[in-house]
C-alpha cells in the first residue's frame, strides 16, 4: 500500500536504469555473519527446488550451480546458466538510498532490518539473459526459494534490479501463483506525491531483467491504492501474454475501484518521468491524468 511519505526527494533524470537482461543480483541480510553452509545441504536443497543441478564450485567464499533444466540462447552457443551464492560479508556501504528506502511499501520494517542487519549472502545469475523471460523467471524464483530454505537466519530480502526489499517470512509464505511470484518478489511497484501539486505517480521498476516494460501512471484525484492494484494487474497481462501492448492500444480503466472494460485507458511507450531513466508503458488514465499530454 502506498505510503504518504513526508520525505522531499529531487527528480534526478541522470540515473540510468541498467541494460535489460542484467544480471539479477539478490542481497540477503543478516543480523550476524553466518558460514557457508555445507555442500551436500545446498546441493539437496537447490535439487528440490530446481531439479538436476550440478556444483561446479565450492569452498568457503562462493558455491557455484549449474541448473541443468535451463538452457540459454546465444548466437554462438546454447549453455546453461550459472547460480552463484557468495561468502557472508560484512555490509560496507549502505545497499540503498534514502529515495529507495522510502519506496519499500512491502516491508514495512525496512528501516529497522537495514540498521539491524550488517552482513549480506549475495546470491545471482550469470549467462541468464539468453532464457526465454518466462523460464528466467521462474529459475529466479525456484532460486529465491531455495536460499531462503539454505539461510534461515536470513531477514530480508533485497533485490538489486528493482531495490524491491522483502522478509525472508514474506517468501517463506508466499502463496501466489508460481507465474505471479518473479513480480512479487522482485518487481517494485513505487508512489510519488508531487510536491506543490495534488498529482501522483505510480511506476514499476524490475520488468527489465525479463525484458519487458515497466508501467507508468501520472495522475490525480484517483485512489493511489487502486491505481498501483491495476499497476500490479497490467504488469501480470504484461507477463501473462508476452507483452502484446503497443503503443496507441488501450486497456481496461478503473471504474469505482475496479478494473471495468467500460473504461478504456490509452497507452503508450515513453521515457519516465522519475529515475531511474527507462522506457516505460505510460498509462493515460483520461480525465484524471496529470502532465502535459498529446
Amino acid at each position: 500500500m502506498p505510503d504518504n511519505t513526508e520525505n522531499i526527494f529531487q527528480q534526478n533524470l541522470n540515473e540510468k536504469a541498467p541494460q535489460p537482461g542484467t544480471v539479477f543480483f539478490i542481497h540477503l541480510l543478516f543480523e550476524e555473519k553466518c558460514e557457508m553452509p555445507q555442500q551436500t545441504e545446498i546441493n539437496k536443497i537447490m535439487e528440490r527446488h530446481l531439479g538436476k543441478t550440478e556444483c561446479f564450485s565450492y569452498d568457503k567464499a562462493s558455491a557455484s550451480f549449474i541448473p541443468k533444466n535451463y538452457i540459454a540462447h546465444f548466437k554462438v552457443a546454447d549453455v546453461n546458466p550459472q547460480l552463484i551464492i557468495t561468502e557472508c560479508t560484512e555490509i560496507k556501504k549502505p545497499l540503498l538510498n534514502d529515495f529507495e528506502i522510502a519506496q519499500l511499501n512491502d516491508c514495512p520494517n525496512a528501516s529497522e532490518i537495514l540498521k539491524e542487519c550488517k552482513y549480506q549472502v549475495l546470491g545471482m545469475d550469470m549467462l541468464a539473459a539468453g532464457l526465454d523471460y518466462k523460464e528466467r523467471a521462474n529459475m529466479s524464483v525456484e532460486f529465491i526459494e531455495a536460499l531462503a530454505e539454505i539461510f534461515p537466519d536470513c531477514k530480508a530480502f533485497v533485490f538489486d534490479n528493482s531495490h524491491k526489499m522483502l522478509s525472508r517470512e514474506s517468501i517463506v509464505a508466499c502463496n501466489l501463483p508460481v507465474e505471479q511470484r518473479f513480480i512479487y518478489y522482485a518487481v517494485n511497484v513505487r508512489f510519488f506525491n508531487i510536491e506543490g501539486t495534488d498529482d501522483m505517480i505510480v511506476d514499476s521498476v524490475g520488468m527489465s531483467t525479463l525484458w519487458l516494460p515497466d508501467v507508468q501512471y501520472h495522475f490525480n484525484t484517483l485512489n493511489p491504492n487502486s491505481v498501483v492494484y491495476h499497476a500490479y494487474s497490467v504488469l501480470c497481462y504484461i507477463y501473462d501474454n508476452e507483452c502484446p501492448i503497443k503503443s496507441g492500444d488501450c486497456v481496461d480503466g478503473l471504474e469505482n475501484d475496479e478494473m471495468s472494460k467500460n473504461v478504456q485507458w490509452n497507452v503508450q511507450y515513453e521515457e519516465s518521468l522519475i529515475q531511474p531513466v527507462r522506457e516505460v508503458l505510460d498509462v493515460n488514465v483520461g480525465k484524471y491524468a496529470s502532465g502535459n499530454r498529446e
